[in-house]
């Protein structure tokens, strides 16, 4: 199945992607599996991130799948979004880019709501949340990385995957 195509064959596999846009199928799959998630729930593709995510034996507290999506020209998505920092006066606009996002909900058409990740301090400090300001790619933003470096904006942007071709999933990681 490609961008664009649909994907019409009444022998398919179980498991294998049943609605027309492939990239929606794997992030509802994402969704639905970080739904499932509990406090006591708790190699790199996204099967293998949704399956370490709901994993009962492994019990290791996952609670995200961070990814990256790739338009129809097969570039990676930056989104972008700001948060208020101090108040009154003083208070300013604190600008977010990355390419890594957490799904927080998917609708029936494939519109969803993603919230952007970043790996730049705190978030609640001015001036931290760089997210990928300046990076090219997302090799850029990520590389070298601590896995617990990772950390939630509270930015959301809604997109509508139908405009995306390509879906890249990191590993699993607790970030709730």
């Amino acid at each position: 199945m490609g961008c664009g195509r649909n994907f019409k064959d009444d022998n398919r596999v179980a498991g294998e992607f049943t609605d027309d846009n492939c990239v929606c199928d794997v992030v509802r799959s994402i969704a639905d599996a970080q739904n499932d998630v509990t406090d006591e729930l708790c190699d790199v593709s996204c099967e293998r991130s949704i399956n370490s995510l709901v994993s009962p034996v492994s019990r290791n507290n996952l609670d995200t799948v961070p990814f990256i999506l790739y338009g129809k020209d097969l570039k990676p998505f930056k989104g972008f979004g700001a948060d208020i920092q101090g108040g009154g006066m003083n208070a300013r606009f604190d600008c977010i880019e990355s390419f890594v996002f957490r799904v927080n909900e998917v609708s029936d058409n494939c519109c969803a709501v993603l919230e952007l990740l970043t790996c730049d301090g705190d978030p609640d400090q001015p001036g931290d949340q760089h997210g990928a300001k300046c990076d090219k790619d997302p090799c850029e933003q990520l590389n070298g990385l601590g896995v617990n470096e990772l950390e939630r904006t509270g930015i959301c942007i809604t997109v509508d995957l139908n405009c995306f071709c390509a879906i890249t999933c990191l590993p699993a990681v607790s970030l709730l």
